[in-house]
């Protein structure tokens, strides 16, 4: 439009300038566009990060899968950042919502397997519990006097009970280690997903898988994670 009103709006002005500053204006307007969507990205990958520090989990495996996870997760921002501004790229930006909340629940269920791991006494109690549940037998069977083999049976049912929780808490343990691992096998999944749907037109069913995947996983890690919660609370 300018190049029709003024075409020369100073003697030294060349219509042609006006189509060159166009172009460079549309150039730098793509800059900032992928500039921001960059920065953006990584400010939602550090925050991220700083919430579910890998730093914060002893075992070096757990450690590796959270980092594992946070990567997944960088990634994916990446792909979103380098979309084309525009539909697709809000349409990756609303299909993946749910990552960070699937994101903090790896990293809580990360961070309680750990605590379980490297709990001693709880490591202590497992090996030792039956010997102890043995020796309260024996001493029951021999035992003659009636107000010491009421003590006796009080605490073998105490101890009848600790090995229950125990084993109760070591199989939760066992099934959020397995969850965990399949759980990071279902973020790539969705990943190389992400991608695919980048490369291409947008696939609304596709795009409802992936919507419909990460709120299966965000949920059964929540449901995981609430589960273990109860265990711990009837104590081992």
């Amino acid at each position: 439009m300018l190049i029709f009103l003024y075409p020369s709006p100073f003697y030294w002005w060349r219509w042609w300038y006006w189509l060159a500053l166009g172009v460079v204006g549309e150039t730098l307007i793509v800059l900032s566009s992928l500039s921001d969507s960059a920065t953006a990205a990584q400010v939602v990958a550090d925050m991220l990060r700083e919430s579910c520090n890998p730093a914060e989990i002893h075992t070096a495996a757990l450690r590796a899968q959270v980092e594992r996870a946070l990567e997944y997760r960088r990634r994916m921002a990446d792909a979103m950042a380098n979309a084309p501004a525009g539909p697709l790229r809000e349409h990756l930006q609303d299909t993946t919502a749910g990552i960070a909340d699937w994101i903090r629940n790896i990293f809580s269920l990360a961070r309680r397997l750990d605590a379980y791991q490297r709990d001693d006494l709880i490591r202590s109690d497992r090996a030792n519990v039956q010997a102890e549940l043995n020796a309260l037998q024996a001493r029951l069977e021999h035992e003659r006097d009636e107000a010491t083999r009421a003590e006796l049976q009080e605490a073998l049912q105490g101890k009848t009970l600790q090995k229950e929780n125990l084993e109760r808490l070591h199989g939760t343990m066992e099934r959020a280690q397995v969850q965990l691992e399949a759980t990071l096998t279902a973020l790539g999944t969705v990943y190389s997903q992400l991608l695919l749907a980048g490369a291409r037109q947008v696939d609304s069913a596709r795009s409802r898988r992936i919507e419909e995947s990460i709120r299966e996983q965000v949920a059964s890690l929540s449901d995981l994670l609430g589960a273990m919660d109860e265990v711990y609370r009837h104590g081992a």
